[in-house]
């Protein structure tokens, strides 16, 4: 049974920093395969927040650049979100998922909260 679980999220005054953590297990594939990253759901959609992809290029979203770096860990199957410069609208839920062509389904965690006061 394949487990995402998100970590380090909380409540942080702008301009301050978070590092989230993600931790994958009972994947099929090594965990190098895999396409991951960071993501928040707006209705109706799926923004991408940073993800690195099998072939390790790197991919961010446009309000994150120069403020996040994602990195990854495969012998852990870990991903790491550091976070600093943070705005009152990074405020949101933040989901780690891992996906690969070479599957049917993608993997999705609960979710942790980062919550910027201004």
């Amino acid at each position: 049974q394949v487990q995402v679980v998100e970590s380090g999220g909380g409540l942080v005054e702008a301009g301050g920093s978070l590092r989230l953590s993600c931790t994958a297990s009972g994947l099929t594939l090594t965990f190098d395969a895999y396409t991951v990253g960071w993501f928040r759901q707006a209705p109706g959609k799926v923004l991408r927040v940073a993800q690195i992809d099998s072939d390790n290029s790197i991919q961010y979203g446009d309000s994150v650049k120069g403020r996040f770096t994602i990195s990854k860990d495969n012998a852990k199957n870990k991903i790491y979100l550091q976070m600093v410069s943070l705005k009152p609208e990074d405020t949101d839920v933040y989901y780690c998922a891992a996906c690969s062509s070479r599957e049917t389904l993608g993997y999705w965690g609960r979710g942790t909260q980062v919550t910027v006061s201004s």
